[in-house]
């Protein structure tokens, strides 16, 4: 079955959507990499990349297990590698991909950085926190809003991380 088309929720998605959605798919790619990377570390397949200008500034993937930290997500590290990169707290031209949708702490660090643009690929109903268990970018008193992308590189991305807790199930 052929993957969902992503679905756009941004202003600039009907002057050139083949363009964004070939960039989106570009960066998107390189955060299921970082996902690779957490699964060879025996982490969570969660991986994230920020994007400035089009260039990748930062790239990070989960390391709970390894830092034994309960905020060393994907999202969070590659936040502040980004912050380091430019000098700057505010990430606001920015745009966050990222191989699953946000978890509270995520999208409300996301929220604070100013990032501009958030592309997910697959939705988190159960903890998803930018449309899927709720969506804090719709808070009507939040200072800052995001253009949320979400279903680019999806099945790929959905197939990851079904395929590492189905391998983490067999060890048991």
């Amino acid at each position: 079955m052929d993957a969902p088309r992503p679905t756009l929720v941004c202003p600039f998605d009907k002057i050139f959507p083949s363009q964004l959605l070939r960039d989106d798919e570009i960066f998107m790619w390189q955060a299921y990499n970082q996902a690779i990377d957490a699964w060879r570390q025996d982490e969570v397949p969660i991986g994230a990349v920020v994007e400035l200008n089009g260039e990748i500034i930062a790239s990070a993937h989960n390391q709970r297990d390894s830092t034994r930290d309960p905020t060393a997500h994907a999202e969070i590290l590659v936040l502040g590698q980004a912050a380091k990169a430019i000098g700057d707290w505010r990430l606001n031209e920015a745009t966050l991909y990222v191989t699953k949708e946000p978890c509270p702490m995520c999208s409300g660090a996301t929220l604070m950085a100013r990032v501009k643009r958030v592309v997910y690929a697959v939705p988190d109903p159960k903890m998803g926190c930018l449309g899927g268990a709720t969506d804090l970018n719709a808070l009507p008193k939040v200072n800052h809003h995001l253009i949320i992308t979400q279903g680019v590189l999806a099945q790929p991305c959905l197939e990851l991380i079904q395929a590492f807790f189905k391998m983490k199930r067999l060890e048991e």
